[in-house]
Protein backbone atom coordinates (compact mmCIF):
# COMPACT_ATOMS: atom_id res chain seq x y z
CA UNK A 1 0.00 0.00 0.00
CA UNK A 2 2.65 2.29 -1.08
CA UNK A 3 0.47 4.56 -3.44
CA UNK A 4 -0.68 7.35 -2.02
CA UNK A 5 -3.82 7.25 -4.12
CA UNK A 6 -4.61 3.93 -3.00
CA UNK A 7 -3.98 5.28 0.51
CA UNK A 8 -6.48 7.73 0.50
CA UNK A 9 -8.99 5.31 -1.50
CA UNK A 10 -8.69 3.44 1.72
CA UNK A 11 -9.23 6.07 3.65
CA UNK A 12 -12.30 7.93 1.93
CA UNK A 13 -13.97 4.50 1.48
CA UNK A 14 -14.06 3.98 4.83
CA UNK A 15 -14.79 7.29 5.96
CA UNK A 16 -17.77 7.47 3.36
CA UNK A 17 -19.28 4.29 5.26
CA UNK A 18 -18.99 6.20 8.58
CA UNK A 19 -20.30 9.63 6.91
CA UNK A 20 -23.84 7.81 5.57
CA UNK A 21 -24.51 5.97 7.83
CA UNK A 22 -23.89 8.50 10.69
CA UNK A 23 -27.14 8.55 12.32
CA UNK A 24 -27.93 4.29 12.22
CA UNK A 25 -24.10 3.94 13.78
CA UNK A 26 -25.06 6.80 16.89
CA UNK A 27 -28.17 4.65 17.47
CA UNK A 28 -26.79 1.47 17.00
CA UNK A 29 -23.91 2.12 19.43
CA UNK A 30 -25.35 4.51 21.83
CA UNK A 31 -26.05 1.31 24.42
CA UNK A 32 -22.72 -0.24 24.42
CA UNK A 33 -20.99 -1.01 27.53
CA UNK A 34 -17.26 0.10 27.35
CA UNK A 35 -16.86 0.73 30.99
CA UNK A 36 -14.67 -2.01 31.23
CA UNK A 37 -12.32 -0.10 28.65
CA UNK A 38 -12.57 3.06 30.34
CA UNK A 39 -11.27 1.71 33.36
CA UNK A 40 -8.22 0.42 32.13
CA UNK A 41 -7.22 3.11 30.37
CA UNK A 42 -7.71 5.11 33.74
CA UNK A 43 -6.38 3.02 36.27
CA UNK A 44 -3.03 2.82 34.67
CA UNK A 45 -2.22 6.49 34.24
CA UNK A 46 -0.29 7.58 37.49
CA UNK A 47 -1.22 11.43 36.95
CA UNK A 48 -3.36 13.44 39.32
CA UNK A 49 -7.20 14.31 38.10
CA UNK A 50 -8.47 16.19 36.15
CA UNK A 51 -6.36 13.97 33.26
CA UNK A 52 -6.31 15.08 29.61
CA UNK A 53 -7.66 12.24 27.47
CA UNK A 54 -7.93 11.73 23.66
CA UNK A 55 -10.84 9.80 22.25
CA UNK A 56 -9.52 8.74 18.94
CA UNK A 57 -12.04 7.74 16.90
CA UNK A 58 -14.70 9.46 18.83
CA UNK A 59 -17.64 9.04 16.52
CA UNK A 60 -20.88 10.62 17.90
CA UNK A 61 -19.37 11.37 21.47
CA UNK A 62 -20.61 8.68 24.03
CA UNK A 63 -17.20 8.24 25.04
CA UNK A 64 -16.51 11.76 25.45
CA UNK A 65 -19.70 11.97 27.80
CA UNK A 66 -18.63 9.21 29.98
CA UNK A 67 -14.79 11.10 30.55
CA UNK A 68 -16.39 14.16 31.06
CA UNK A 69 -18.51 12.71 33.30
CA UNK A 70 -15.58 11.29 35.44
CA UNK A 71 -14.19 14.61 35.91
CA UNK A 72 -11.70 14.96 33.24
CA UNK A 73 -10.81 17.14 30.28
CA UNK A 74 -11.84 14.65 26.91
CA UNK A 75 -11.20 15.57 23.67
CA UNK A 76 -12.78 14.16 20.49
CA UNK A 77 -11.38 13.28 17.30
CA UNK A 78 -12.43 11.94 14.12
CA UNK A 79 -12.55 11.87 10.26
CA UNK A 80 -16.34 11.67 9.63
CA UNK A 81 -17.95 15.67 9.78
CA UNK A 82 -21.25 13.68 11.06
CA UNK A 83 -19.02 12.54 14.14
CA UNK A 84 -17.27 15.69 14.74
CA UNK A 85 -20.78 17.77 14.53
CA UNK A 86 -22.84 15.44 16.57
CA UNK A 87 -19.72 14.72 19.22
CA UNK A 88 -19.47 18.19 19.42
CA UNK A 89 -22.96 18.84 20.50
CA UNK A 90 -23.32 15.52 21.92
CA UNK A 91 -20.40 16.29 24.49
CA UNK A 92 -19.83 19.79 24.84
CA UNK A 93 -15.99 18.85 24.42
CA UNK A 94 -13.62 20.30 21.71
CA UNK A 95 -13.81 17.60 18.90
CA UNK A 96 -11.12 17.34 16.26
CA UNK A 97 -11.67 16.65 12.42
CA UNK A 98 -8.95 14.80 11.52
CA UNK A 99 -8.54 11.70 9.51
CA UNK A 100 -5.79 8.51 10.76
CA UNK A 101 -3.01 9.57 7.56
CA UNK A 102 -3.37 13.03 8.43
CA UNK A 103 -2.78 13.72 12.24
CA UNK A 104 -1.46 16.70 13.53
CA UNK A 105 -1.45 15.91 17.29
CA UNK A 106 0.71 18.34 19.89
CA UNK A 107 3.58 17.04 21.65
CA UNK A 108 3.27 15.51 24.94
CA UNK A 109 -0.28 16.20 25.84
CA UNK A 110 -2.22 13.61 26.85
CA UNK A 111 -2.19 11.64 29.64
CA UNK A 112 -4.37 8.90 27.70
CA UNK A 113 -5.51 7.67 24.84
CA UNK A 114 -8.98 6.07 24.00
CA UNK A 115 -8.47 3.79 21.10
CA UNK A 116 -11.49 2.35 20.84
CA UNK A 117 -12.59 0.34 17.67
CA UNK A 118 -10.60 2.52 15.21
CA UNK A 119 -7.05 1.53 14.88
CA UNK A 120 -7.98 -1.60 12.83
CA UNK A 121 -9.01 0.44 9.54
CA UNK A 122 -5.55 1.95 9.38
CA UNK A 123 -3.62 0.00 6.26
CA UNK A 124 -0.95 -2.25 7.84
CA UNK A 125 2.04 -0.33 6.50
CA UNK A 126 0.84 3.10 7.99
CA UNK A 127 -0.04 1.79 11.27
CA UNK A 128 3.71 2.07 12.40
CA UNK A 129 3.79 5.80 11.53
CA UNK A 130 0.73 6.47 13.76
CA UNK A 131 1.37 4.41 16.61
CA UNK A 132 4.96 6.88 16.70
CA UNK A 133 2.83 9.61 16.46
CA UNK A 134 0.38 8.44 19.39
CA UNK A 135 3.49 7.73 21.44
CA UNK A 136 4.72 11.39 20.69
CA UNK A 137 1.61 13.41 21.36
CA UNK A 138 1.29 10.92 25.42
CA UNK A 139 3.25 12.77 28.01
CA UNK A 140 5.77 11.13 29.95
CA UNK A 141 4.27 7.53 30.93
CA UNK A 142 1.49 8.41 29.64
CA UNK A 143 -1.21 5.12 28.79
CA UNK A 144 -2.73 4.02 25.34
CA UNK A 145 -5.81 1.68 25.43
CA UNK A 146 -6.74 0.28 22.23
CA UNK A 147 -9.37 -2.36 21.34
CA UNK A 148 -9.86 -4.13 17.93
CA UNK A 149 -11.75 -6.71 16.59
CA UNK A 150 -8.80 -9.91 16.29
CA UNK A 151 -8.17 -12.20 13.95
CA UNK A 152 -5.04 -13.99 12.03
CA UNK A 153 -3.27 -10.81 10.44
CA UNK A 154 -5.48 -10.66 7.61
CA UNK A 155 -6.15 -7.33 5.58
CA UNK A 156 -8.66 -6.22 3.25
CA UNK A 157 -11.95 -4.78 2.63
CA UNK A 158 -15.01 -6.08 4.65
CA UNK A 159 -18.25 -4.63 3.18
CA UNK A 160 -17.21 -0.90 2.30
CA UNK A 161 -14.74 -0.59 5.37
CA UNK A 162 -10.83 -1.33 5.48
CA UNK A 163 -9.62 -3.17 8.21
CA UNK A 164 -6.49 -5.62 9.74
CA UNK A 165 -7.48 -8.18 11.73
CA UNK A 166 -4.51 -8.67 13.98
CA UNK A 167 -3.47 -11.73 16.20
CA UNK A 168 -2.18 -10.70 19.61
CA UNK A 169 1.90 -11.85 18.97
CA UNK A 170 1.73 -9.38 15.91
CA UNK A 171 0.13 -6.59 17.52
CA UNK A 172 1.81 -7.03 20.88
CA UNK A 173 5.26 -6.53 18.44
CA UNK A 174 4.13 -3.99 16.88
CA UNK A 175 3.27 -2.01 19.60
CA UNK A 176 6.39 -2.68 21.67
CA UNK A 177 8.32 -0.95 18.19
CA UNK A 178 6.70 1.84 18.24
CA UNK A 179 8.19 2.29 22.09
CA UNK A 180 5.08 1.28 24.27
CA UNK A 181 5.19 -0.93 27.59
CA UNK A 182 2.41 -3.55 27.72
CA UNK A 183 0.12 -3.40 31.10
CA UNK A 184 -2.48 -5.94 30.21
CA UNK A 185 -4.51 -7.32 27.49
CA UNK A 186 -7.54 -9.29 27.41
CA UNK A 187 -10.77 -10.51 25.22
CA UNK A 188 -13.96 -9.02 24.91
CA UNK A 189 -17.14 -9.72 25.54
CA UNK A 190 -15.47 -11.25 28.88
CA UNK A 191 -16.78 -13.91 30.86
CA UNK A 192 -17.52 -16.26 27.39
CA UNK A 193 -15.31 -18.63 25.50
CA UNK A 194 -12.86 -17.43 23.70
CA UNK A 195 -14.58 -18.04 20.44
CA UNK A 196 -17.39 -15.73 21.18
CA UNK A 197 -14.81 -13.03 22.15
CA UNK A 198 -14.11 -10.98 19.17
CA UNK A 199 -12.41 -7.97 20.65
CA UNK A 200 -8.74 -7.69 21.95
CA UNK A 201 -8.33 -5.19 24.01
CA UNK A 202 -5.15 -3.91 25.11
CA UNK A 203 -3.36 -1.24 27.31
CA UNK A 204 0.06 0.39 27.06
CA UNK A 205 2.25 2.63 28.82
CA UNK A 206 4.50 5.01 27.02
CA UNK A 207 8.07 4.02 27.20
Amino acid sequence: MTDPEQLRTIVEGTLDHYRHSAEAFRAGTRDHDVSQNIAALLRHIQAAPPLRILDLGCGPGRDLKSFTALGHIAVGLDGAEPFVAMARAESGCEVWQQDLLQLDLPEETFDGIFANAVLFHLPSRELPRVLRQLHATLKPRGVLFCSNPRGQNEEGWSGDRYGCWYDWPTWRELLCAAGFLELEHYYRPSGLPRAQQPWLASVWRKN
